[in-house]
């Protein structure tokens, strides 16, 4: 069992998280057009700029689904199996990083992409929404919210 309170944060980064990172795996490796298709606000989605399936890109996009993939082992068997606060630090500022490099991902959809949740789709709300959650509980835990301070202390 953690030694971090299992509300938030070892239910998040432990069960919901990864969950969430196999789904994207799922929709990368095996749904990909539609994938590609759903990265856009609902404002665009009637006239979506359907890319084209090349190898290259099926490719790339497998390579993401792996990414998504390993991201979920990593932070399921990683977090899991330690009650290091310093392990958890370090694993959680390291996908924080990742939290902000996936965001600048998204800019080339323009500025909109980052706020005009009423336009998001189901995508978006995982591309955008899901990471700003993420990124927050991240915050939240290397921060010391929430922590009992003895185990802030330890390590």
């Amino acid at each position: 069992m953690s030694a971090f309170p299992f509300f938030p944060y070892t239910f998040f980064f432990l069960y919901i998280e990864p969950i969430s990172a196999l789904a994207g795996a799922y929709y990368a490796a095996f749904k990909p057009q539609q994938y590609l298709n759903d990265l856009c606000l609902s404002g665009t989605a009637g006239n979506p700029i359907l890319p084209i399936m090349t190898t290259q890109t099926n490719m790339v996009l497998l390579q993401l689904a792996n990414l998504y993939f390993l991201f979920a082992l990593n932070e399921h068997l990683v977090l899991s199996s330690t009650t290091s606060i310093k392990t958890w630090r370090r694993m959680l500022f390291c996908l924080l990083i990742a939290d902000f490099g996936h965001l600048l991902s998204m800019a080339p959809l323009g500025s909109d992409i980052f706020w005009k949740i009423w336009e998001w789709n189901a995508m978006v709300w995982g591309s955008v929404g899901f990471v700003y959650a993420g990124a927050s509980m991240r915050i939240s835990f290397l921060c010391g919210i929430g922590l009992d301070p003895a185990t802030k202390k330890s390590d």
